[in-house]
């Protein structure tokens, strides 16, 4: 309420409104759990009636993973970073696409199974823990070559918006992960940005394919979102077993992107767009 930005929206009937008739509606993309005025207005063939409006508190309950800072990222007023290690059961609220042929999974290198795929995926996860938990596509059978898999991060604002609803200036993110792209049957890694003002429409923001060795390694690529949006990790899978790909350390984080002090010794990859 302190910051007086508007996001206008027209809620259309298809038939006639009754006196004292109750009416409902779903207000979506509240991220900030404050309050909110919210304001009506009725709109006639004689054109604007009188508004009314009344003050909401949204609230709901915060997700471990999200940091403190991610209560107030995106916005205008202040720099946050969303992180996801995957420590969790709840995966910080990612989303699988049920539309595909596969699931990504959940493992630890304490509970995977190594027993028929030994020369793939990681042995520990991206800090080197073998108890720590990263995402995973498993190719073994029944698993088909170009079978795929997507993981959607949460939903994610972006601010500021000027009265009309638009973003004033689009702003610039920093997507970041780790990869782990072991085995001689690897497919492709890639990333779509997903906005709601596109809707069916991914935009390819990151890819890789082929075998990269048995390490961790870095993914950072600037995105430049114009609405709500999203980020879909896409694993396709090769042509044989030994094709599994881990991701790990997801990171959303406000600015571009930065280059690692000289003195680090991680394997980056970047996608400048």
């Amino acid at each position: 309420v302190g910051h007086q930005r508007w996001w206008e929206q027209e809620l259309t009937r298809d038939e006639d409104i009754e006196k004292g008739q109750l009416l409902s509606h779903n207000l979506t993309e509240l991220i900030k759990p404050e309050a909110y005025q919210v304001r009506i207005t009725p709109i006639t063939r004689f054109g604007e009636g009188d508004s009314t409006e009344r003050i909401i508190r949204y609230s709901a309950p915060v997700n471990p993973h999200w940091n403190k800072s991610y209560l107030n990222v995106f916005s205008i007023e202040s720099t946050g970073k969303f992180h996801c290690g995957f420590e969790e059961d709840t995966v910080c609220m990612f989303t699988q696409d049920k539309s595909e042929e596969f699931d990504w999974t959940r493992h630890s290198a304490a509970t995977r199974d190594t027993k028929y795929t030994p020369n793939t995926g990681p042995s520990s996860d991206r800090s080197g823990s073998k108890q720590g938990f990263y995402m995973y596509i498993e190719t073994s059978r029944p698993r088909l070559e170009g079978d795929k898999a997507r993981l959607l991060t949460p939903s994610f604002n972006i601010a500021p918006k000027n009265p009309y609803g638009n973003v004033a200036n689009n702003p610039t993110y920093c997507f970041s992960f780790y990869y782990h792209m072991y085995g001689k049957h690897i497919g492709t890694l890639n990333v779509y940005l997903r906005q709601k003002s596109q809707t069916g429409q991914d935009t390819s923001v990151w890819t890789l394919s082929g075998n990269q060795g048995d390490r961790w390694r870095q993914a950072r690529v600037n995105i430049n979102p114009t609405s709500s949006f999203q980020l879909v990790l896409e694993g396709i899978r090769g042509s044989g077993i030994e094709g599994d790909i881990a991701v790990d350390d997801v990171t959303i984080e406000e600015g571009e992107c930065r280059d690692p002090p000289p003195s680090s010794s991680e394997y980056c990859t970047y996608l400048l767009l």
